[in-house]
C-alpha cells in the first residue's frame, strides 16, 4: 500500500474502535471509470477468475474486508467493505450480480459480452482459455467512504459503521 492510501486509511480509521484488514487495489479494465461508478454507488459488486488469484498466490477477499479502490494512477477513490464471496462458475452468474456490476446498460448481456471479452484477453496472455464454466470469484461491497481530491482525508462517510 503506497503513502497516500496508508494516510488515507489511518484518516478513515482515526474514530473507529475496530482494526479490520484493509487491501488496496484497482480494477483490471478501465480503472477509472470502474472507481468512479463504486464512489458513486452504482457499482456494488465485482467479479473476477478464480484462476487469477491462484496463478498470483493472492488471498480471496474476506467478508468484512475493507477496499481501498484506486484510480488508474494508484490514488485512492473510495473505501468499500465487502459483504459477500461466493465462487461461481461463470455461466452460472446471476443477473442481479450482474445488473450490480453497474457496468453499461446494466444488462446480463452486457456484463457477458465485456468480461468474455476481457477474460479472453487477459486468459490469452497467461496462456491459457477462456471457458463459459470458469470459476469466478464474486464480491458484493458497500461503500463506506469516498476521499476528496488531493486530499488523504476521507470526503464524508456513506454508512455508519
Amino acid at each position: 500500500m503506497n503513502k497516500i492510501c496508508k494516510s488515507y486509511w489511518n484518516h478513515f480509521l482515526r474514530d473507529k474502535k475496530e482494526e479490520n484488514s484493509v487491501t488496496a487495489w484497482k480494477f483490471g479494465s478501465d480503472s477509472d471509470k470502474l472507481a468512479d461508478l463504486v464512489a458513486r454507488g452504482i457499482k456494488t459488486a465485482t467479479c473476477s477468475a478464480y484462476v487469477f488469484y491462484e496463478l498470483e498466490h493472492e488471498k480471496l477477499p474476506q467478508k468484512g474486508e475493507y477496499n481501498i479502490i484506486l484510480n488508474s494512477h494508484d490514488e485512492p477513490v473510495c473505501i468499500t467493505r465487502t459483504n459477500e464471496v461466493a465462487i461461481i462458475p461463470m455461466d452460472e452468474v446471476s443477473e442481479e450480480h450482474a445488473q450490480a456490476e453497474g457496468e453499461g446498460d446494466c444488462t446480463y448481456q452486457y456484463w457477458w459480452t465485456v468480461h468474455q471479452e476481457f477474460f479472453t484477453r487477459e486468459l490469452a496472455s497467461l496462456g491459457q482459455s477462456f471457458r463459459k464454466d470458469m470459476p469466478l470469484v464474486c464480491e458484493r461491497f458497500t461503500l463506506v467512504d469516498v476521499r476528496t481530491q488531493k486530499s488523504t482525508s476521507p470526503s464524508r462517510e456513506v454508512n455508519d459503521l
